[in-house]
């Protein structure tokens, strides 16, 4: 890696798919306030709705991610038309 060219920041992060709990480590430079433990070593965490372990067209499976009632609204909506 080039010296000088990545923000001071630079550091291993776990990203969480709250959706199925998925969980994976790698490097960001995204601000955090949570941190999770993996692997036995504390790291900062930052929370997703969606990855792809959970996306329909990477998984190749239809599967509804409702998130704060984001369906039912829609369907209250326009379903009744």
């Amino acid at each position: 890696m080039k010296t000088g060219i990545h923000p001071e920041n630079y550091r291993l992060v776990v990203f969480k798919d709250m959706s199925n709990e998925e969980v994976f480590l790698t490097r960001s430079c995204a601000e955090t306030k949570d941190t999770i433990v993996y692997e036995g070593v504390e790291y900062p965490l930052i929370k997703m709705e969606i990855s792809n372990t959970s996306h329909p067209f990477y998984t190749g499976k239809m599967k509804l991610v409702d998130t704060a009632g984001r369906i039912d609204k829609f369907r209250n909506r326009y379903g009744k038309k």
